[in-house]
């Protein structure tokens, strides 16, 4: 029984489909965790109407910017697409520590290259400093920033379903999934946007794959 095809490659199994959809769900579960966390705080200024009319064109101002610089760079461009690679690479080179951590694996965190784990665990020491910085402010400036980063991971999340379901539906990913061995087991990781469907590909994550 097959369940899903990515670009050219062979079509995948319902093992394999079931290690990919766990893969890029978990990731999404993750993110769902964040924005749940952080939405009551983000919710809390404009329900009791803390907001002066200035701080509303702020409000305004940084979610567009967040929608835009996280959501759309710092996800659809590069992030999400790649997390879907790796959840379809995974799929075909199954390992059972990498099946076990997939969501862990499929945001880079590790069996990466050198690049990419880099970039990974940098984000990730900056999103936790953000977030305890961000705690120590008052309201209204803590929700006015929670709310374009809880804005922003919808976004990205929405992104992600989308490159899976793309992916599942036969279509190659336009990011590499930079891994060490490269994207079809073979050669450098870091070249292997052709493989991977992209003739321009691969946008390192930097601050576009910020989460």
């Amino acid at each position: 029984m097959t369940l899903a095809r990515e670009g050219d490659k062979p079509p995948l199994g319902l093992g394999p489909a079931i290690v990919a959809a766990w893969g890029v769900l978990g990731v999404i579960a993750i993110l769902a965790q964040a924005c749940l966390r952080l939405a009551p705080r983000a919710w809390e200024p404009i329900v009791d109407g803390s907001f002066s009319w200035w701080q509303w064109v702020l409000w305004v101002v940084w979610v567009a910017q967040m929608i835009y610089s996280e959501g759309y760079r710092g996800f659809h461009r590069a992030f999400s697409p790649r997390v879907v690679a790796r959840a379809f690479y995974l799929a075909r080179n199954p390992h059972p520590v990498r099946i076990a951590l997939a969501p862990l694996f499929c945001m880079g965190l590790f069996h990466a290259t050198r690049k990419r784990l880099i970039v990974a665990w940098v984000m990730v020491t900056a999103i936790v400093g953000v977030i305890l910085l961000v705690r120590q402010l008052n309201q209204p400036w803590r929700g006015l920033i929670d709310a374009g980063v809880v804005i922003g991971l919808a976004v990205g999340s929405a992104s992600i379903l989308y490159y899976m379901v793309r992916a599942y539906n036969g279509h190659s990913m336009p990011v590499p999934p930079d891994v060490p061995d490269g994207p079809d087991g073979d050669g450098d990781g870091d070249s292997g946007a052709d493989s991977a469907g992209s003739p321009d590909g691969a946008g390192p994550a930097g601050t576009r794959s910020s989460r």
